[in-house]
């Protein structure tokens, strides 16, 4: 597997007395997640097993375990603060979530964002077989508006649901083959699809709705992020909006349209640094195609933004 600060990591409790695997069930769960509790139907012999990935940015857990109950109360949420987010996904069985007052029960061919900043009940029937994301919130906060993350029920059986569960299967099993930026930017990729459909892809009737018009701003932005003549200017007067409008939508999520725009193109470059096909471009080419003034202008903004330059992500191992 690359060198990096990727890794990859695995635990099976059958490996164990049977009296064991509990409380070694959650001593490592434990380092996965924030403070949890765990309420176990068995657990004088308790089965689970777990492939994770990670990088600094980004955790993919595939597990697999008999039933149990995870829940994390307002006292864990003051004690061992967590504002990010987990994209859960389950493959067999039934999950039942409990959050902000609203339930979500889960099965194949659906999936839901869960916040870690409230508290939460999680029920898990026998031979529960799932993917969990760990997700920053900065990459989700304001793009759902008002909406709760646990009520946004995702869709997975066809669409925009179908690929993001392709493409987590398919981060799964080429988990020895990826490097630091290969494992973020598929990573990266999910997160958007999957904030496009809790958002919805129709264009508000009401533009006040700050969540919905930043959803939008961000998909415009992305097919459009070649363009050197593009601003927040040029984006609001495309979706027929104020640029106020679009900053305030915005800045709800945390960004300007100015550092949205930069942010877009920096991904665009990488994603084109990593691809075999794009081998013959110069770092000049990928910067003017990318919409950047120079190839020096790329070379900064890259190097703060990823640690290093185009031309050392390039010859990075694949």
């Amino acid at each position: 597997m690359p060198a990096g600060s990727y890794a990859v990591d695995a635990l099976n409790t059958e490996e164990l007395e049977p009296r064991e695997r509990a409380d070694f069930w959650t001593e490592h769960i434990g380092t996965y997640h924030s403070r949890m509790g765990f309420r176990y139907a068995r657990a004088e012999n308790f089965r689970g097993r777990t492939v994770r990935q990670r990088t600094d940015t980004y955790q993919l857990v595939k597990y697999r375990s008999d039933r149990i109950e995870y829940s994390r109360t307002p006292h864990q949420v003051r004690q061992d603060p967590d504002e990010d987010y987990r994209l859960l996904l389950p493959l067999g069985g039934e999950i039942v979530l409990r959050q902000d007052g609203e339930e979500a029960r889960l099965t194949p061919g659906t999936g839901a964002l869960v916040s870690f900043a409230s508290p939460f009940q999680c029920l898990q029937s026998d031979a529960v077989d799932a993917f969990i994301l760990t997700v920053p919130a900065r990459e989700v906060n304001g793009r759902l508006g008002c909406r709760s993350p646990v009520s946004a029920g995702l869709d997975l059986t066809r669409g925009l649901g179908r690929i993001v569960g392709g493409m987590l299967t398919a981060l799964h099993e080429e988990r020895e083959h990826l490097t630091d930026p290969e494992f973020d930017a598929v990573s990266d990729r999910v997160v958007e699809l999957v904030c496009m459909l809790a958002a919805g892809d129709d264009r508000p009737d009401v533009p006040g709705q700050l969540g919905e018009v930043e959803a939008m701003v961000r998909r415009y932005v992305r097919d459009h992020v070649a363009d050197p003549g593009l601003t927040g200017t040029t984006v609001a007067r495309a979706l027929g909006w104020s640029l106020r409008q679009i900053q305030l939508a915005l800045q709800q999520a945390g960004t300007t349209p100015r550092e949205l725009i930069r942010e877009e193109r920096l991904r665009l470059v990488r994603d084109r640094l990593l691809c075999a096909e794009c081998e013959h471009q110069s770092i000049t080419d990928l910067a003017y195609s990318a919409g950047f003034s120079s190839a020096s202008a790329l070379s900064t903004a890259f190097r703060r933004r990823y640690g290093v330059s185009p031309r050392e992500m390039r010859q990075s191992p694949r």
